[in-house]
């Protein structure tokens, strides 16, 4: 089985920084994306950012210029630097990693168990 758990988060000021980290543990074969996305209250999960096994980034347009996503893959980890934070960047962050596993022979999606980002003067 594959874990992923998530790091970092909690209280921040508008124009401040906060990170995120999440490591992926088990029997994983090979990692084709990796990603954060977040839920408000009230509001649908959305994609912030994802990096491509090639090494390829995009971003939220709410998110560009401001966040920054890296990937360390002999870590089998995702990194979210989260720079001039935003009232509305306030919600739950969930990392996801696109994955293969050597025991199963399709790409499934993995799911952090989620790390409050709270954003707030």
């Amino acid at each position: 089985q594959v874990q992923l758990v998530e790091s970092g988060g909690g209280l921040g000021q508008p124009g401040g920084s906060l990170s995120l980290s999440c490591a992926a543990s088990g029997s994983i074969f090979s990692i084709r994306v990796m990603g954060w996305y977040r839920q408000a209250p009230g509001k649908q999960r959305e994609e912030v950012a994802r990096i491509t096994k090639d090494g390829t980034s995009n971003y939220a347009d709410s998110v560009k210029g401001r966040f920054t996503i890296s990937g360390d893959r002999a870590k089998n980890t995702v990194y979210l630097q989260m720079n001039s934070l935003k009232i509305e960047d306030t919600a739950v962050y969930y990392c996801n990693f696109v994955l293969k596993t050597a025991d199963w022979d399709l790409f499934t999606n993995y799911w952090g168990q989620g790390t409050q980002v709270t954003v707030s003067s």
